[in-house]
């Protein structure tokens, strides 16, 4: 006996994380190994300068300066961004930017499709962007690419628009977790970072987390399995109460930091969308003016991470850490927002940290902890993230002591953050997000079935007709505004009720509103998530999706009142 298409999709879905974990692991490292190289050819060959990493990847703990010190740097930047421009603008558009919100946009908007070439393209064009000093981190990178790859397997074994979604977290989640050694934290950011309100994908969290152990485990036998910062094993031990009142202004500020970022960010991407001239020149501009920056702040080259160790051993002047706070701002603006190609996680950490260090300057506190609570707080605002923040820092630091700090100063962080910026245009550094689950086109289809399926059992006379239809995918049917004949002269349509419609805050039937009689009926709201049979005495509220049928007669007048589902 065949088992279920049903179970028979279970079994594929659990085989499906653990291919997408192998291939997580082996991108991850491929493109630490061609980060690797470009930073060799570019700062260490042709600038002379080599900036510190992380010991625990090989790095040396501190920066190295050549003979013609920095002034080859603004060469290398500008170089990169040049190639990057003309790389990215002749073959994958969309490798442009900081990678994480292409993925956002694609699950939301596009069915988790993503073109093949856009994996390699941003292998490339992301390695040569930080290999060339260009401020950006290794997020975006692996995160478009990993999920590039599940887009694409989805595509060629045929899967449903659902489960290419699915994949499209599923190798997000894996290219993640081997890249930032962190297995529980970037499960939580692939099925957070969708959404700007505190809402998750959490259908996909079984098998991104698979696919996430799998990376990580291959990936340690090969990179091994410390994290990525050292800290002091005394870490997170406070004598008195009163230390926690820091870290309370720690979260405000950030709070206040993660507001100004996204808002900087766009800003700045939008001017130089004005520029004149081919696209492709605007990387190379922003390389240029990253290099530049760079003659006076070094600090700000590449994505930063032997700075943020060196923050937490406490080896940066108190003075020179809002500097650098600021500067790092600006030269990731340049970097990215101009078209270059590279994540924003590492350098919100980098700010955060500087952040953190500022504080702990002014409270003559340990830095360390001040530097990692400050690493989750600013990225957990400006990217609307804070339970992965949360868990991606402390799983990157192994400074799981500071989880009650760095979870007080993530929610003062998250509040004021979406407090400030909530009439704001750019409020999140991921423009792809939408506010919940509600309004993705991603769930449309699966609200609107719903709806069907309860018309069906609790209102089958208003579908009288329905059955008729046969074979036809109803659902597909509706969603692209092809309204369903009954067999009785009126139709089945659905659409969005407009903010400017009369029928806002009054009943279907009511005298300012014409989407009840006269030949039409509403049989059905969703609002948000939840269904609706309206009565008498239901009132309509601007972006209702209302489930309707209507004479032919009569629907060319409701359209004044309705956009599209």
């Amino acid at each position: 006996m065949s088992p279920s298409p049903t179970r028979a999709r279970q079994r594929r879905l659990i085989a499906d994380p653990i291919l997408l974990g192998v291939v997580g692991a082996v991108a991850a490292q491929v493109f630490t190994l061609m980060l690797r190289g470009a930073n060799f050819l570019f700062l260490h060959v042709l600038a002379g300068y080599q900036p510190p990493g992380l010991p625990t990847e090989g790095g040396l703990p501190v920066q190295q300066i050549g003979v013609p010190g920095l002034w080859l740097v603004p060469v290398a930047t500008t170089l990169g961004g040049l190639l990057v421009g003309l790389l990215v603008e002749k073959l994958a558009p969309e490798a442009e930017g900081h990678g994480t919100d292409a993925v956002v946009k694609a699950f939301h908007q596009a069915d988790g499709r993503l073109r093949a070439r856009v994996a390699p393209v941003k292998l490339v064009a992301s390695a040569i962007t930080i290999g060339s000093g260009g401020s950006a981190g290794r997020e975006g990178p692996i995160a478009l690419v990993a999920a590039g790859i599940g887009s694409w397997y989805a595509s060629v074994t045929n899967r449903s628009a659902r489960d290419r979604r699915l994949l499209l977290l599923t190798g997000m989640a894996a290219g993640l977790s081997a890249i930032f050694r962190s297995p529980v934290g970037t499960v939580i950011m692939a099925i957070e970072v969708l959404y700007s309100d505190m809402e998750f994908e959490a259908g996909a969290l079984l098998y991104t987390m698979l696919a996430s152990i799998v990376a990580y485990a291959l990936n340690g036998f090969v990179a091994g399995w410390e994290p990525l910062f050292r800290v002091s094993p005394g870490i997170g031990h406070f004598s008195h109460p009163i230390d926690y009142a820091w870290f309370v202004g720690l979260g405000l500020a950030a709070g206040v930091v993660a507001t100004v970022f996204p808002v900087a960010f766009y800003r700045i991407r939008d001017q130089f969308r004005r520029l004149p001239g081919p696209a492709w020149i605007r990387p190379a501009v922003g390389g240029l003016l990253t290099g530049v920056l760079a003659l006076e702040v070094p600090q700000v080259i590449g994505g930063g991470y032997g700075w943020m160790q060196q923050a937490i051993d406490g080896r940066l002047a108190g003075e020179v850490l809002l500097l650098l706070m600021v500067a790092k701002l600006f030269a990731t603006c340049f970097t990215v927002a101009s078209g270059g190609s590279g994540g924003v996680f590492a350098p919100s950490l980098y700010i955060g940290a500087m952040l953190g260090g500022t504080c702990s300057a002014l409270a003559h506190q340990d830095p360390g902890s001040f530097v990692i609570v400050g690493m989750a707080a600013v990225f957990a605002g400006a990217a609307h993230v804070p339970i992965a923040s949360l868990m991606m820092v402390t799983e990157m630091t192994g400074g799981y002591t500071l989880l009650v700090p760095a979870a007080l100063c993530v929610l003062l962080s998250y509040l004021v953050q979406t407090r400030l910026a909530e009439r704001l245009r750019y409020r999140s550094l991921y423009e792809g997000q939408v506010a919940s689950r509600a309004d993705s086109p991603a769930h449309h289809a699966q609200h609107l079935a719903i709806a069907l399926r309860l018309l069906r059992e609790r209102n089958p006379a208003d579908l009288t007709g329905l059955a008729a239809a046969g074979a036809i995918d109803l659902v597909s049917l509706l969603r692209t505004g092809v309204p369903v004949e009954l067999g009785d002269g009126r139709r089945l349509l659905v659409g969005v009720l407009r903010a400017d419609s009369p029928c806002v805050n009054h009943t279907p039937a009511s005298a300012p509103c014409r989407l009840d009689g006269a030949g039409t009926r509403v049989v059905a709201i969703l609002r948000g998530e939840h269904f609706i049979a309206p009565d008498s005495s239901t009132t309509l509220a601007a972006g209702d999706r209302l489930v309707f049928t209507a004479r032919q007669d009569a629907v060319h007048a409701l359209r004044a009142d309705l956009d599209p589902w």
